[in-house]
């Protein structure tokens, strides 16, 4: 999946975080929400503007974030 056609920011919309295009919903917020252990399709009825590609565009853009970070260890 390409996250790119989904996420965006924008300094002007939530201080310059990764949302879903056309709302200010952070990715941040999405991955907060799962690791509550709320469902996607939760999620989905909670939030009715967002899709489950909505979703994956989120996990996917964190793992590409994560995947390129530095690790330092003490």
């Amino acid at each position: 999946m390409d996250y790119r056609e989904r996420i965006t920011a924008n300094p002007d919309i939530m201080l310059g975080k990764p949302v879903i295009k056309g709302t200010r919903i952070t990715v941040e917020f999405i991955i907060r929400k799962l690791s509550e252990e709320m469902t996607m399709e939760e999620f989905m009825q909670e939030f009715s503007h967002i899709s489950r590609e909505d979703i994956l565009a989120a996990l996917a853009y964190a793992a590409d974030v994560l995947a390129n970070e530095e690790y330092i260890e003490a």
